[in-house]
């Protein structure tokens, strides 16, 4: 472990080698660590194999900044915490109803570049993050029973003008391949999951997710392929969206391609059940968001209601998707580009309760 590691945490580091395992394997533990504002816990610098364990509880100082306060990369590593361990984000000190505008935020709570042949991180339990709680990247990692619990930032404060305090608070923001997330629970007010820019190989089985955007694919920008991605056996309630995939309008040369989404049940879902459009701030030509949504029209956060044909989606299954929404919300919204969606299927769909579905494509509506 590094000096400017141990220095900015204080000292407070207690590293051991393990003498039963291979030299190269160590582990480490962090007990009620401090981290000073404008400091970073730094664990991208570990031996490969290495296992480091939370214990007690971790804080954060406030420094209106941008960058991560948690780096974890190398080769094959292991994250885990004691039990009782919390890893709090301290985000009422950022929190102010704007998300990503307003009081400078950390871009991402938690930065992940996994290498290596298997990396593993599992048993945490993180709170009040200020925005943006993982965002993952690199290849072949495993991440499992995970709790980002937000719950607080749903109250408004003194700065968030009657909002909810907290906002774009993403749970898990995937850029990575050959990624498991399995046994999550996200309460938050974003993007429970949202896979993007050149993810391959993603799977999500038994999310939990409650007061999110939802189960997202996207946004979809330029240049780039996201494929083979499957969420399976998933909870998606007091959300503002179900499922959906939506590419930013007017985004080119990109591909969706092999998407499933089986056995996922939805409830109360304020806004679409399914979503396929393109956003109007910059997305494209697909999203499909509501209970269920497609979308290619998506920008500056919502759909425009014009879809362009830049984002190419094909092999999609939505698989014994059911649920119900709000009475004003809508089933489905399906909103795709001149020619730009192919073989979207749906077997075993049941989304009810709302009113007024759209859909371009397919026999939803």
């Amino acid at each position: 472990m590094s000096k400017s590691i141990l220095a900015a945490l204080g000292g407070a580091l207690l590293a051991t080698t393990s003498l039963a395992a291979p030299a190269a394997t160590s582990s480490i533990t962090l007990s009620n660590i401090a981290v000073p504002a404008g400091s970073q816990l730094d664990l991208t610098k570990v031996k490969p194999s290495t296992t480091v364990t939370f214990a007690g509880t971790t804080t954060f100082g406030f420094k209106a900044w941008e960058s991560p306060l948690i780096l974890i990369g190398g080769t094959d590593f292991h994250i885990t915490a004691a039990s009782g361990a919390i890893i709090d984000g301290n985000g009422a000190a950022w929190w102010d109803g704007q998300g990503d505008n307003g009081v400078e935020k950390p871009g991402h709570f938690i930065q992940v570049k996994a290498a290596g042949t298997k990396s593993l991180i599992e048993n945490l339990s993180i709170q009040n993050y200020p925005a943006h709680g993982f965002t993952l990247g690199g290849s072949n990692l495993v991440v499992k029973n995970v709790k980002l619990d937000n719950s607080a930032g749903d109250a408004p404060n003194s700065l968030s003008g009657g909002k909810p305090a907290a906002h774009n608070t993403d749970g898990f923001n995937v850029k990575a391949t050959n990624v498991l997330l399995q046994d999550i629970t996200v309460i938050n007010q974003d993007d429970c999951v949202a896979v993007s820019s050149g993810a391959s190989n993603v799977t999500v089985r038994n999310a939990s997710c409650d007061g999110s955007h939802g189960l997202s694919i996207g946004s979809v920008g330029s240049d780039t392929t996201i494929k083979d991605i499957s969420f399976y056996d998933s909870a998606v309630k007091n959300s503002q969206n179900g499922v959906r995939i939506k590419t930013v309008s007017g985004a080119t040369n990109s591909v969706v391609q092999n998407i499933v989404y089986q056995n996922i049940t939805l409830s109360n879902i304020s806004g679409y059940g399914i979503v396929s459009v393109p956003e109007p701030r910059l997305h494209g030509p697909f999203q499909l968001t509501f209970g269920e949504i497609v979308e290619q029209d998506y920008l500056n956060g919502g759909p425009s209601g014009t879809p362009t044909n830049g984002v190419k989606i094909s092999d999609v299954a939505f698989e014994t998707v059911t649920g119900t929404v709000a009475s004003k919300a809508k089933d489905y919204y399906i909103l795709c580009g001149s020619g730009s969606c192919s073989n979207i299927t749906f077997s075993g769909v049941k989304v009810t309760g709302g009113t007024g579905d759209s859909c371009n494509y397919g026999s939803l509506c």
